[in-house]
């Protein structure tokens, strides 16, 4: 790996781990602070603010060398001590708290060592030795942070000093998901527990994105504790939790693969049109992928969803009988394709049938329609059962030529 394709990836590393561990920090803190908000890359790398005031700035540091960058003399230390000095008023007594996060662990003697918020504390110590670094460094990657150090004046060094704690020690990013499970061990839905993990970091994930490019400021503790509460609600008996979203699909993909299916066929007959025949296809696809992840995790029996494709087919013979009444014995063809594709369009919308009482995603019971359609237990056309009996026909002879 060249030097370049090195500093690419511990970037994205570090990125990640900015991520990761705001999460593990939202919920390991926000009991305390409710109402405040966490935010990324807004005031700081983290930082908790209440009302947009920021009161406490955290910065991150992921090394895989547990004894890196807190020395006195660090690049890391003196690099996160020039951001909060050019983030303004360093020498305030009342300014927010300072945080540096690091995965490496701080001699017990050295500054940072001396800062942790804890009994071993003594900012007198840390602060004597910090200036001592500053003055005695000839580092020129961190001469430009020990100059506008020194430019402060005692005071001012003594209150920002005063102000930094140091959290190191810090879980490593393959070791974040290991303690978020012990902060939510009380929420972990028994025999469930990956699916829950992976749909609360799939949350995170794009609570993250929307604050990174500013389509959201921050989010509460509280925010974020009914959040994971709705999401460990969906592994209750009344409710299932979705595991395969739309923004998930491969449409193009999914699209050439079912093109030639007979429920496609099925909504030709009815001259569907392309957009709802697409996403006819996508409902039948995710259907079909979400039944197989909650049957693999034990989330539902196969007895219950054959009673729900019972209740489907039920509900479809009803509107198909009075279908089929309506339509009298010389209807035409025309008439019969208007008949279908209205009898397809009032079984779309209904959301009198759901596999579970509170699960409400619309999908999935489209999706179960269509896939009885494929194997011809319901259909939309008035005469569907002997085209599909020529469609079997024509595809027989097609395999054999």
């Amino acid at each position: 790996m060249s030097s370049g394709e090195h500093n690419a990836s511990g970037s994205m590393v570090g990125y990640l781990y900015q991520a990761d561990w705001c999460l593990l920090e939202l919920i390991r803190r926000g009991p305390d602070r409710p109402d405040l908000a966490i935010s990324l890359e807004m005031h700081d790398d983290v930082a908790w603010d209440e009302g947009g005031t920021p009161r406490e700035l955290l910065q991150t540091k992921h090394h895989l060398n547990s004894n890196a960058g807190l020395g006195d003399k660090d690049k890391d230390l003196w690099k996160t001590v020039l951001v909060w000095i050019n983030a303004g008023s360093p020498g305030d007594s009342h300014g927010p708290r300072l945080g540096l996060v690091s995965t490496s662990v701080a001699a017990d003697d050295s500054a940072a060592g001396l800062l942790r918020p804890d009994e071993r504390r003594k900012a007198d110590e840390a602060l004597r030795r910090l200036d001592k670094a500053a003055a005695e460094s000839t580092n020129e990657v961190t001469k430009k942070a020990r100059e506008k150090y020194l430019a402060l004046t005692p005071a001012e060094r003594g209150a920002f000093v005063e102000r930094i704690f140091v959290l190191d020690g810090a879980p490593r990013i393959g070791d974040v998901e290991a303690e978020l499970r012990k902060a939510l061990w009380n929420a972990l839905p028994t025999d469930h527990e990956d699916m829950f993990m992976g749909l609360v970091w799939k949350w995170w994930h794009g609570v993250s994105l929307d604050m990174l490019q500013g389509r959201r400021s921050g989010i509460t503790a509280a925010a974020a504790r009914a959040e994971i509460a709705g999401i460990r609600n969906r592994f209750g008996d009344d409710d299932l939790p979705t595991t395969v979203e739309l923004a998930d699909v491969d449409t193009e993909g999914v699209l050439l693969a079912h093109e030639n299916s007979p429920f496609v066929h099925q909504l030709r007959w009815v001259r569907c049109n392309s957009i709802n025949l697409r996403k006819a296809i996508i409902d039948y696809y995710r259907a079909v992928e979400q039944t197989v992840d909650w049957v693999d995790d034990d989330l539902i029996g196969l007895h219950e969803l054959k009673r729900f494709e019972e209740e489907l087919r039920d509900e479809w013979g009803r509107h198909f009988a009075d279908m089929v009444e309506d339509l009298g014995e010389n209807a035409s063809d025309d008439d019969k394709i208007a008949v279908g594709k209205n009898l397809l369009r009032q079984l779309r919308d209904s959301t009198s049938v759901s596999v579970r009482p509170k699960y409400n995603d619309a999908f999935f019971a489209r999706g179960k329609r269509h896939e009885l359609a494929d194997r011809g237990s319901l259909g939309w056309h008035p005469d569907f059962q002997s085209l599909m009996e020529n469609l079997l026909i024509s595809t027989a002879r097609q395999s054999q030529a």
